[in-house]
């Protein structure tokens, strides 16, 4: 099965930016640390949205929304796409942006002097390229999760980072659900005792996107197939690592030391494929990416974490999120909690309307202050926006980012990492220290808020995010 020439194209962009990446470096090779950096404040942001297929349309619609803010370009491999964008901005009295689209245009995006923040959802293999282009030109980058493919795209991010003193965090929105952050809370306030183990996944049944043709809701040119079939090991592991890492403060007084993964069988995908696609290449191709990856981490300081993916079986949607400590434990879908009151274990769960009002009295204050706006926006439930309002209010403000490049090198780090040791019957692998040293002394991410007041946020105004697939 041959590349598509725009395919060919990005996969040339991303081996070229891979060779010139710097060599992992202990010490501080020059730069300065991102960790609890915070760049020169900047009250009306302005910024460009590069992929405007799937996610991409959502975001443009929640991040105009917000005081202060302005989308000034839009892009995509398709002009229509940009354009249908660009007429949403109008129809809801906001101004035009200017648009770019084709093979290069991502490039003019970054380049363009009206841009502070770059707002990236293109394929995966594009992730790392186009960040690094946009922090060289002078952008602070957002980036779909996986921000990075590969050890060496991790640690460009990284080093590019540090060198232009831009920041570059990956959109990991699940550290903005509500569960999550109640459970980051109730970590904060020592109610798990001290954190031992903690669970995440990705199990969602992605079949029928995967297959499915870009006119009728697929990815463009298949990215997502084309990509499962050379690559196994667990490739998006970060919906469900994240939340966890905050939890447990990798990266800030912790670190991920080594994993072990080990993969399924494929069969789901082949299945499908034969019963819908019969007579196409779709039939034919057989993936690399086995049904279900487990993986497990042990950090320095002696936790572990398993992380799942499994987006081929008929399986219920799930991340797990899971909190284990020596004083209590969390688990979602379903949502439960359980403590041990009177030192002698927990034999049973809370009852659900108790874990319920639990989860009201201790609500993430951001959810408290900009929750139910959250909701009636939108984006997974009103996590998508709280991370879009989170991000730009940081901006706008002058704070360091609650998520820095060295989270996003870290959490992506599994992609490459998971799929060594996968190939090698589990082999253990040892995950890099991209903070070099840094994690030793870094504070921990606080419990953040927002002062909508302070934005001029007018709640009554805002419009529900229409253009969010839930992938």
């Amino acid at each position: 099965m041959e590349l598509g020439r725009r395919e060919f194209l990005a996969a040339s962009i991303m081996t070229g930016a891979a060779a010139i990446a710097s060599k992992p470096a202990f010490g501080s090779a020059g730069r300065g640390t991102m960790q609890g950096f915070a760049a020169a404040p900047i009250p009306e942001l302005r910024v460009g949205f590069i992929g405007l297929g799937m996610r991409g349309p959502g975001a443009v619609h929640r991040i105009s929304q917000l005081p202060g803010v302005r989308v000034t370009h839009l892009c995509d491999f398709y002009k229509d796409r940009a354009e249908r964008q660009n007429s949403w901005l109008a129809k809801n009295k906001k101004p035009k942006a200017k648009v770019h689209y084709g093979e290069e245009g991502w490039k003019a995006l970054c380049e363009a002097d009206d841009v502070d923040l770059v707002y990236e959802a293109t394929p995966w293999y594009m992730h790392t390229p186009v960040a690094v282009y946009a922090m060289q030109h002078g952008k602070h980058v957002a980036v779909e999760v996986p921000a990075a493919l590969t050890l060496e795209e991790c640690w460009q991010l990284v080093d590019v980072s540090e060198k232009t003193r831009k920041h570059c965090m990956m959109l990991e929105n699940c550290c903005y659900g509500e569960v999550e952050m109640f459970a980051l809370v109730l970590a904060r306030e020592g109610a798990f005792g001290e954190i031992v183990h903690g669970e995440g996944a990705y199990i969602h049944d992605l079949r029928s996107l995967n297959y499915a043709e870009m006119k009728k809701g697929g990815y463009y040119n298949h990215w997502r197939l084309r990509h499962n079939k050379v690559h196994t090991g667990n490739p998006y592991p970060t919906h469900g690592l994240g939340p966890i890492c905050q939890a447990m403060n990798v990266n800030r007084g912790d670190k991920m030391d080594y994993l072990v993964s080990v993969s399924s069988r494929q069969a789901g995908m082949s299945a499908y494929a034969k019963a819908k696609c019969a007579g196409t290449w779709k039939a034919d191709m057989v993936p690399a990416l086995g049904d279900m990856n487990t993986t497990v981490i042990r950090t320095a300081l002696g936790r572990t974490i398993m992380i799942q993916h499994d987006v081929t079986s008929p399986r219920p949607y799930s991340r797990i999120n899971l909190i284990s400590g020596t004083k209590g434990i969390l688990a979602d879908y379903p949502f439960r909690v359980a403590f041990d009151v009177k030192g002698d274990g927990a034999h049973s769960w809370m009852a659900d309307k108790d874990a319920v009002k639990l989860l009201k009295e201790k609500s993430h204050p951001l959810w408290k202050t900009a929750g139910e706006v959250a909701k009636r926006i939108g984006g997974h439930g009103g996590m998508d926006f709280l991370m879009d309002l989170r991000l730009c209010y940081c901006l706008q403000n002058g704070l360091p980012l609650d998520q820095d490049v060295y989270d996003a090198a870290a959490w992506s780090s599994l992609c490459d990492l998971t799929e060594k040791s996968a190939r090698n019957r589990g082999a253990t692998q040892d995950v890099p220290d991209f903070t070099r040293g840094g994690w030793k002394t870094a504070e921990p991410l606080g419990i953040v808020d927002v002062d909508l007041a302070k934005m001029g946020f007018n709640a009554g105004k805002t419009k529900k995010d229409d253009g969010q697939l839930n992938v």
